[in-house]
């Protein structure tokens, strides 16, 4: 089964080389919300009085995200902070606060959290949102799968309708939904600006 997680926990998450040398810990999540996946890491240095660093962890330079630890192979994976944050496609606005739309006009809630699949693959496999009565729960905290299927233009996230029968109370639930996906084949993904 996949190991889920908030994006928001990653930060200060440890990223240790294969070697064993804690070089720095996470400072924010960059993503391509758009993409559904991450795209690199900010840093910061290890510690209580450690700032920012210069350089930046692109997700290419990821050897496994765990529950504990960024794994990457060496030092020699970090880039320069613009280069992985001023990439093209990380740069869709911000998804905390987004409000989520069904394709059939519902608004459904807003966005508090992505979730991520650790491993290697820096997929965002859904999101935590505060839901609306059009979901039957006003002001709850559901999880939404995302199945490869959401559309993200500005601070809009447009689901299938569909999904929105799908959303679950926690991360086991979805992390079994997204197994049973797995299972069964996942389905395209359709990108926000049509490409």
């Amino acid at each position: 089964m996949s190991t889920l997680m908030l994006a928001a926990e990653l930060t200060k998450r440890p990223v240790v080389t294969l070697g064993g040398e804690a070089v720095a810990q996470v400072k924010d999540t960059v993503f391509d919300a758009a993409g559904a996946r991450i795209t690199g890491f900010t840093l910061a240095g290890r510690g209580l009085l450690s700032g920012p660093l210069k350089q930046s962890l692109p997700w290419s330079g990821v050897h496994a995200l765990g529950p504990d630890a960024v794994m990457i192979p060496s030092t020699e994976v970090l880039q320069a902070r613009d280069a992985v944050v001023d990439r093209g496609e990380a740069d869709t606005g911000q998804v905390r606060g987004a409000r989520v739309l069904s394709d059939a006009g519902l608004e459904l809630g807003t966005v508090l959290d992505a979730v991520v699949e650790g491993g290697t693959s820096g997929r965002v496999v859904g999101f935590e949102i505060t839901t609306t009565e059009a979901m039957g729960r006003h002001e709850r905290r559901a999880f939404l799968p995302t199945h490869g299927q959401l559309a993200m233009t500005g601070d809009t996230l447009v689901i299938p309708a569909r999904l929105a029968g799908q959303a679950v109370d926690d991360l086991d639930a979805l992390a079994a939904d997204r197994q049973r996906t797995r299972t069964a084949g996942e389905t395209g993904f359709r990108k926000g600006n049509g490409r």
